[in-house]
C-alpha cells in the first residue's frame, strides 16, 4: 500500500462540512499532500455494516496523519453497541495506537469575551490538557449490563490501567512541558480509586526518575474542574486519564468560547501516524443547516501539519491566517456571529492570501 499523507474520515453530521472547508485549506496551502477520504462512523455502517471497516483502519495505519471530522447521533443509538459509530472511533484510536491525546485550551485575543468567564481571566489562556487515550474505563472489561433475579437491572464498567499505559503518557505530558513553561499538574482521584493511586505513584516515580527539572503538582480531578473555571491560567500541562481528560477538556474548552474552536492530537509512538479532530461532537441538531464552526477542523489540520507532516511553516502560515481571520470579526453562529461554515472557511483562505 502506497504512502498517503493524509486521510481525511469526515465521518456524521457536521463532519462533512467541516472537513470540507479543511480540504479548501489544503488545496489552498499544501496542494502537493497525498490524500484519500474514506467513509468512517455512522455513514460506513449505512454502507458497509460497520464503523470502521479494515480497509480503512489498514489505510489509516499506513498513513502519515488521520484527520477526522465527527461521529454519531441519533440515527444510530439502537444499533448494537459494537456497531456504534462510537465504537469505531475507539477501534480507530486502539488500532492506531495512539495513547496521547492533546487538548489544547488556547483563547485567541479576538474571542476573550466570548468566554462564559471574565476577560482578565481568559485572556491570554493558553495550556494543555494530555488526555491518555486507550486506557481506563472506556476500554476496560468486564463492562456489561445484565438482569438481576429479583428484578432491576445492574451495570458494570471497569477502570484499569498499568504502570507502562500510565508512565508513557506522563512522558509525553513532561516534554511538552519542557518546552513550554515547565510546569505539570497530574490530575487523578487516588483520594476514592486505587487506578488514582497508582497514577499518582507513577507520575510521581517517572517524575523523579527522568523529569526533575519540571514542576510537578498533583490535584484531584474534581478539584481540577474547579480550578479550571476559576484561575485557568495557573495550568500550564494537565495530564489524566481517559474518563477526566475528556470531562474537563469540555470544561476547557468553554474558556476559549466555543468548542467549535478546539481542535485535538492523538499520538502515539515515534514514526506512527497522529490522529486529528476536533473536540467538538457531529451536532446533529445544525447538521446540514451550513452554520457549523470549522476553525476546529482547520486548527486540527494545523496540528497534523505541525506534529505529522513536517510543515511546521505552513502550521505557523495557517494558525497566523485563522487569528487574522478572527481579528477581522470573522465570527460563525456560535461565536456571536453570523457566518456560515463555508463564509468563515473564506475568511481563513482570504487571511492565507
Amino acid at each position: 500500500m502506497t504512502m498517503t499523507d493524509l486521510l481525511l474520515l469526515p465521518g456524521d453530521g457536521i463532519g462533512p462540512e467541516v472537513t470540507a472547508e479543511v480540504v479548501r485549506v489544503i488545496k489552498a496551502l499544501a496542494p502537493d499532500l497525498k490524500v484519500e477520504e474514506r467513509p468512517f462512523g455512522g455513514i460506513s455502517y449505512d454502507q458497509h455494516g460497520a464503523p470502521l471497516t479494515d480497509e480503512t483502519l489498514a489505510l489509516a495505519k499506513a498513513s502519515r496523519a488521520v484527520l477526522m471530522g465527527a461521529v454519531g447521533g441519533p440515527k444510530w443509538a439502537a444499533v448494537p453497541r459494537d456497531k456504534r459509530p462510537e465504537a469505531g472511533l475507539l477501534a480507530l484510536r486502539a488500532g492506531m495506537e495512539v495513547f496521547a491525546n492533546l487538548r489544547p485550551a488556547l483563547c485567541f485575543g479576538p474571542l476573550a469575551d466570548a468566554s462564559s468567564l471574565k476577560r482578565d481571566l481568559v485572556e491570554g489562556l493558553d495550556f494543555m490538557i494530555v488526555r491518555e487515550l486507550t486506557g481506563g474505563i472506556y476500554f476496560g472489561e468486564p463492562r456489561f449490563i445484565e438482569d438481576l433475579p429479583g428484578g432491576g437491572r445492574r451495570a458494570v464498567d471497569t477502570q484499569v490501567y498499568t504502570t507502562q499505559e500510565i508512565e508513557r503518557v506522563a512522558r509525553v505530558a513532561f516534554e511538552l512541558a519542557r518546552g513550554r513553561r515547565n510546569k505539570v499538574h497530574s490530575a487523578e482521584k487516588s483520594n476514592v480509586m486505587d487506578s488514582g493511586l497508582l497514577w499518582r505513584e507513577v507520575v510521581t516515580d517517572l517524575h523523579a526518575r527522568e523529569f526533575s527539572d519540571v514542576q510537578l503538582e498533583h490535584i484531584l480531578a474534581d478539584n481540577a474542574a474547579m480550578q479550571i473555571v476559576k484561575n485557568p491560567k495557573q495550568f500550564d500541562v494537565m495530564v489524566t486519564d481517559n474518563l477526566f481528560g475528556d470531562i474537563l477538556s469540555d470544561a476547557a474548552a468553554q474558556l476559549t468560547g466555543s468548542l467549535g474552536m478546539l481542535p485535538s492530537a492523538a499520538l502515539g509512538a515515534a514514526g506512527k501516524p497522529g490522529l486529528y479532530e476536533p473536540i467538538h461532537g457531529s451536532a446533529p441538531d445544525i447538521a446540514g443547516q451550513g452554520v457549523a464552526n470549522p476553525l476546529a477542523a482547520i486548527l486540527s489540520f494545523e496540528m497534523a501539519l505541525r506534529w505529522s507532516l513536517g510543515r511546521a511553516e505552513a502550521a505557523d502560515r495557517l494558525q497566523a491566517a485563522v487569528i487574522a481571520a478572527l481579528e477581522g470579526g470573522a465570527r460563525t453562529r456560535d461565536l456571536g456571529g453570523r457566518l456560515t461554515t463555508v463564509q468563515m472557511g473564506d475568511a481563513v483562505l482570504a487571511a492565507l492570501g
